[in-house]
């Protein structure tokens, strides 16, 4: 095949949100914008994705072909999310169009796609998080793409042979967009998490180091914003699990303390990055996350993250240079997240150098050199 062809690219989201993204997914929104990116350069792209009032059942925006299919909402089952998604993949198959390339967000569908629909193209698996055993089930599949180095390596872990079909695809950002975002700090300083409001991304681990914080003395003022969706449908843990953190540890935090819903409107997210000094990601998920793309969207708007000693986090955040890592696993992690932050709280000088640090090394995330180095992967994969 030619280099100078342009590719034909399917993308298969999940079977749970939309596309566009207009109520959350940084996996949705991230697709989305790299759809268009691809288009840009030529491309013949169609996206599929669920069925949402509103959106129309096949459109052409942008230069990407959208069709969408019937989905089901996530929910706190297994069991039931694997039967919706192994539902969902038949009704993909039906609306693929032939192609080169389908890039798959899928969980089931990429098992059994290359060898019943071979006309739809190579079959790329985006492993949105780390592998639990799935990954034999992938033999058919031309490549898997990892989001973080940690990713690659379990892949290769657990399936040398994959291992050596597998590339390191890092989410991008939109880096010159959230520099732009960038607040002139002021009083009191913020410390932020944005992501889905759910146990495992640690923030009750948050919110006792804050509790610990809100009984010092020695310490500038400060405050907490936590802003993301709550409700199962979007992912996260149910809004009475958000109450129950509010009632346990609002009477220490006091005004200190706002949650705030989640933000989808891309400039307005962008701006409520650009207000947070530290930005706190304290997540849990071992085996769930890949990359941590709202930590590199603060670093681009010119936070300094603390984020716990996932391994996935590696490729980000250097402790010490650009942020400052904690042991979440530790029997104390909260007296250690606790004296993390209050490290950057006391001392500007070392904030303000470790945010210029961060914001400058996250650049390489930006979407332009992401999608640049998907779209010479894809060729790859049809050469």
């Amino acid at each position: 095949m030619s280099a100078a062809r342009p590719l034909r690219i399917s993308i298969v989201g999940g079977f749970f949100l939309p596309v566009p993204p207009v109520c959350g997914g940084a996996t949705e929104k991230i697709w989305h914008r790299l759809a268009q990116e691809f288009a840009r350069a030529g491309h013949a792209v169609t996206f599929i994705s669920r069925t949402w009032p509103g959106q129309p059942a096949e459109e052409t925006v942008a230069g990407v072909r959208y069709r969408r299919v019937r989905g089901a909402d996530h929910t706190t089952s297994l069991a039931a999310n694997l039967a919706h998604d192994a539902l969902w993949g038949l009704r993909v198959a039906c609306a693929l169009p032939p192609g080169d390339v389908v890039i798959c967000h899928a969980l089931t569908l990429p098992i059994w796609l290359p060898y019943l629909r071979p006309s739809a193209g190579h079959v790329a698996v985006v492993l949105g998080r780390s592998p639990k055993g799935q990954l034999r089930l992938y033999r058919g599949a031309t490549r898997l793409f990892a989001t973080s180095t940690e990713v690659a390596n379990r892949v290769t872990a657990e399936s040398p042979a994959l291992g050596e079909r597998t590339r390191v695809i890092w989410n991008p950002i939109d880096y010159w967009n959230l520099h732009a975002a960038a607040a002139q700090r002021g009083d009191p300083i913020t410390i932020g998490f944005i992501g889905r409001i759910h146990p495992e991304k640690g923030l009750e681990l948050l919110l006792r180091a804050a509790s610990r914080l809100a009984g010092r003395t020695d310490l500038p003022a400060w405050r907490l914003e936590i802003t993301g969706p709550a409700g199962i449908r979007e992912g996260g843990g149910g809004e009475s699990w958000r109450d129950g953190l509010i009632a346990r540890f609002g009477p220490a935090l006091g005004s200190r303390l706002v949650f705030h819903p989640a933000e989808f409107d891309a400039a307005k997210l962008a701006r409520r990055y650009g207000q947070i000094d530290i930005f706190c990601y304290p997540s849990l998920a071992e085996k769930g996350e890949t990359f941590g793309v709202a930590a590199a969207e603060a670093m681009a708007a010119g936070a300094v993250p603390v984020a716990s000693a996932l391994a996935c986090f590696k490729d980000l955040i250097q402790d010490g240079e650009n942020g400052l890592i904690f042991n979440h696993l530790a029997a104390d992690a909260d007296v250690q997240l606790e004296h993390a932050l209050a490290r950057l709280l006391a001392d500007s000088d070392l904030r303000h150098a470790m945010a210029a640090r961060a914001q400058s090394q996250v650049r390489r995330f930006d979407y332009a050199e992401v999608s640049a180095a998907i779209q010479r992967a894809l060729r790859e994969m049809v050469r």
